[in-house]
């Protein structure tokens, strides 16, 4: 049957999203990769990455190249055009606020950081975090007309219907506060609001540890314990946006009450304060989870004790994940995450030695790369991946032109 002209524009055009779809989502591709991941032939992905190079919509990365082209001959890798477009993330950790404006290309174009009280003043970090994304975009000079919204991590179980928390003493002064309405409201921009886990889960297999992995589980570590999780690319939140809260997993009845009821939830014995707590039964100085780690380090028997009983009760609990989730990687981020092979060796073995062969066989337990700014780089993930029909429209109109 014959196709006619219109046909074959409609093909051709949608080819051409899917290319800007995948280095939207992935950052950067090699003409080798994008054949390979969206199935068209090479000779397709050449012609149609050289149409959106004429229409500077695709970019070579300068003096960035891919290991897979011929001897002697490496393949660049392509983008898009960072200045097509710009995303705003917000961070709202427990005691300040973090601020951040990217381009396309994920590059960090301004930052910022202001110290607050999140958790008790919600209407006054979101005034705050307003007054960030203000000065953070006089500094870049980008027109307003090239923003596509705001992403949102908060600290707590959220409710995607309403856009609120979930009740939680995690964040008391949140509590039936739609975030998004509330940020949209001040700085005039869509938002879009996630579980800060989910987003560091987000950014890791983005830009991190776990890089193109299309399963794979983030622990975040630090004052409590939550996990985010990754299907083909995005955040999965189950029915009611609670999926992930492992740190609320009951690992001793007869444990410590929790402040979520329970008794012996994994964060009353593993996250780091729980820790801390142990620690300095036996000594006068007060640490920090960091001081801890560095001590764990110089050989101190009582912190490493602690760092490698916590990674053995958190491997049990990740068992489980894997075995109901199947995950390709688990990456371990947050403050506890920076004692690196000292947590994770006891947590590989007790992953290994509880979880199914068959789930555990090549599973890879790797360190997060982004430390403290995860959550905040998987908040600009969260704009590009919710902006995606925006973007693709963006490029789809300026092929038209």
């Amino acid at each position: 049957m014959a196709t006619g002209s219109g046909s074959l524009s409609s093909l051709r055009e949608f080819n051409r999203l899917r290319i800007v779809d995948f280095l939207r989502a992935n950052g950067t591709a090699s003409r080798a990769e994008l054949s390979r991941r969206t199935g068209l032939s090479r000779s397709t992905v050449s012609t149609l990455v050289a149409d959106l190079q004429r229409r500077a919509l695709v970019v070579e990365r300068a003096g960035q190249f891919a290991g897979e082209g011929q001897p002697g001959r490496p393949a660049a890798l392509l983008e898009l055009d960072p200045k097509a477009a710009a995303a705003v993330g917000v961070d709202f950790d427990h005691d300040k606020i973090r601020v951040a404006v990217s381009d396309l290309s994920r590059s960090v174009l301004a930052e910022a950081t202001a110290a607050h009280d999140v958790d008790h003043d919600a209407q006054g970090a979101l005034d705050l975090a307003a007054r960030l994304i203000a000065e953070t975009l006089e500094e870049t000079g980008l027109e307003r007309d090239r923003l596509l919204g705001v992403g949102v991590a908060l600290a707590g179980p959220i409710d995607h219907d309403k856009g609120a928390l979930h009740s939680s003493d995690v964040l008391p002064g949140w509590a039936k506060i739609d975030a998004a309405r509330e940020l949209e409201e001040r700085v005039d921009l869509p938002a879009y609001v996630d579980n800060d886990a989910n987003l560091g889960a987000l950014a890791e297999v983005t830009l991190g540890a776990g890089r193109n992995a299309r399963f794979a589980a983030y622990l975040s570590i630090s004052s409590g314990i939550g996990a985010g999780i990754v299907v083909d690319g995005r955040p999965y939140h189950g029915h009611r946006g609670t999926a992930g809260e492992i740190g609320h997993v009951v690992v001793d009845p007869q444990g410590p009450i929790c402040r979520c009821g329970n008794r012996g939830c994994l964060e009353t014995l593993a996250s780091g304060p729980a820790l801390l707590k142990l620690v300095q039964e036996s000594r006068d100085t007060q640490l920090t989870v960091r001081e801890m780690i560095e001590l764990a380090r110089d050989g101190d028997a009582g912190c490493r004790r602690a760092i490698a009983d916590a990674g053995q009760v958190i491997g049990r609990v990740v068992a489980g994940l894997v075995n109901l989730f199947s995950p390709e990687m688990v990456v371990i981020g947050g403050d506890l995450g920076e004692a690196g092979d000292l947590l994770l060796d006891p947590l590989r073995e007790a992953v290994r030695r509880n979880a199914l062969p068959a789930a555990a066989e090549d599973l890879k337990v790797v360190a997060g790369e982004l430390g403290e700014r995860a959550n905040l780089l998987g908040a600009l993930a969260l704009v590009l991946m919710q902006s995606e029909h925006e973007v693709a429209a963006r490029v789809a109109g300026s092929a038209a032109a």
